[in-house]
């Protein structure tokens, strides 16, 4: 049997289509219920549908009063803060086109992402890195003020038009600016079920901050289409203060990436959570002992799922159909998978190849802006299918295992990383010699991005050029000296080579 999975895509969505009006679509008939919980130690702040859906529709005024026009990105720069959701709604539910981005990012970085995407406006928080020579400049007390304006009309049209843009790392080492359409909404209603297990009346707390794409689906959006409550912690709150929130705010669904687990359960080895159903985790792959810990401390499930910021999710694990021991799940319900050979073509149940999904997927990316080219060159050449890198093997019951990365991709704290970007930045650092990232792994819950140099750097020098250039996540946590960097035949570097030649290492807590 083939690497090959078919089922029927959910129905088209409506021929007058907005992402923002299905997100709400629930919110005056739910006016009074709570929508969103920013919740701590001492208490929560409170969003109500009502209070929610008025602000995003206010805030599409603002924006369109502020003399932006339907089409114009909007590079949205905002810390933890529920204006972050609100804003990136607003722009969609006036027809602007959102560009969330890390709020770690440097000014060096955000200045390259900007120009790739010409913004007309910047969404500024407080403290957070700017591009240089930005456009019109909207503050967060501009977004307060836009919450109470009158409310904006949905701009309706199209499913297949642009509604948004996210930023991730290219094998290329430059960061790609990935298009979604409108229809990208519709298409998560197979996770609900294929994943999530998720109803109205859930209590959904996500560990990630507002600004981060994984928080804003999983964690808001997704809870808000099906009208349940959204919960986020604080700024401030650490893993630690998690099970007294999970418990005190009554949470039936927490999601977050497996380091968070990973730190919660070194503090709270038990754990008693009476309303928790389970829990979800995406960004990288579970350590196999890291569920299985989970498990125990609480006597809940985790469901994990595997995605992509072209595709979102689309492997994953469900209360309905739980992960056979060695694998990460299925493909979600609606769904058209392949595992393919070099040549394009499904291999045999069993053998492992590149995971890829059908064209025709409704979540599936638009393309790359300005950048058509790269965005052809992943699909196989006749088009059909969207090949994503990741190597995966097939069981005979149609599970995906997941066997790794085929680019060399690195991955930290839930984060894709481009070992080029890295290299390209920390190249400059002076007397840094030849450089080379890659991921190594301390343990089998625990990875880090390190970096090799073949100058006479010392680490405090290499940490310190990594703080001025790059990203915090982005940043290596270990730095070693080789007289050389092995290379192919081709004069590449061989990072496999590079991971066998490494000293070996003990694993350790996070890097301060």
């Amino acid at each position: 049997m083939l690497s090959i999975h078919r089922s029927t895509p959910p129905a088209a969505p409506p021929a007058a289509f907005n992402m923002a009006a299905h997100v709400l679509a629930r919110a005056d008939a739910l006016a009074d219920r709570s929508a969103l919980q920013i919740v701590g130690p001492s208490g929560a702040e409170r969003w109500s549908f009502g209070r929610l859906a008025a602000a995003v529709r206010g805030t599409g005024t603002g924006f369109l009063r502020a003399g932006l026009q339907p089409g114009d990105r909007v590079l949205l720069r905002l810390g933890n803060t529920p204006e972050f959701p609100v804003a990136f709604l607003g722009a969609i539910a006036a027809g602007l086109i959102p560009v969330p981005t890390s709020a770690q990012l440097t000014g060096e970085e955000i200045t390259k992402m900007a120009a790739q995407i010409a913004p007309a406006a910047v969404v500024a928080g407080a403290g957070v890195s700017l591009p240089d020579n930005p456009p019109m400049i909207l503050t967060e007390a501009d977004l307060k003020r836009f919450e109470a304006l009158p409310p904006c009309d949905y701009a309706l049209g199209p499913a297949e038009r642009l509604a948004y843009i996210v930023f991730t790392s290219g094998t290329s080492g430059s960061a790609r600016a990935v298009c979604h359409a409108h229809r990208a909404i519709w298409a998560r209603q197979m996770m609900h079920e294929g994943w999530y297990g998720l109803t109205g009346s859930d209590r959904l707390l996500h560990a990630g901050a507002f600004n981060w794409t994984y928080t804003l689906g999983t964690g808001l959006m997704d809870p808000w289409t099906v009208g349940a409550t959204a919960l986020i912690p604080a700024p401030g709150v650490e893993p630690a203060m998690l099970p007294l929130l999970l418990r005190r705010f009554d949470v039936t669904i927490f999601a977050a990436v497996p380091g968070v687990y990973r730190q919660l359960l070194k503090q709270h080895p038990k754990l008693d959570l009476p309303r928790l159903r389970h829990g979800l985790s995406a960004g990288e792959a579970l350590p196999r002992l890291t569920r299985q810990h989970w498990t125990e401390a609480t006597g809940t499930p985790i469901f994990e799922a595997l995605g992509m910021s072209e595709c979102s999710t689309f492997i994953s694990a469900s209360p309905a159909n739980p992960a056979p021991e060695g694998t990460m799940g299925w493909p979600q319900p609606g769904r058209q998978i392949a595992v393919l050979s070099p040549e394009g073509h499904p291999v045999p149940r069993g053998e492992p190849g590149e995971l890829s999904v059908h064209c025709s997927d409704p979540g599936l990316f638009l393309g790359y802006w300005g950048a058509e080219a790269e965005a052809r060159a992943k699909f196989t050449a006749d088009g059909d299918w969207f090949r994503t890198g990741d190597i995966v093997r097939m069981t005979e019951a149609g599970a995906i295992a997941y066997q790794g990365r085929g680019d060399d991709m690195m991955n930290a704290g839930g984060f894709r990383v481009s070992p080029l970007e890295v290299e390209a930045a920390m190249v400059s650092c002076p007397e840094a010699g030849e450089v080379a990232a890659i991921e190594l792994r301390l343990s089998e819950e625990t990875s880090l991005i390190a970096l090799a140099h073949t100058g006479p750097a010392s680490a405090s020098d290499l940490a310190a050029h990594a703080t001025a250039h790059l990203a915090r996540y982005k940043q290596p946590r270990i730095y070693q000296h080789f007289p050389a960097l092995p290379r192919n035949r081709n004069g590449k570097i061989d990072r496999k080579a590079l991971r066998q030649l490494w000293p070996p290492l003990a694993e350790r807590g996070p890097s301060k």
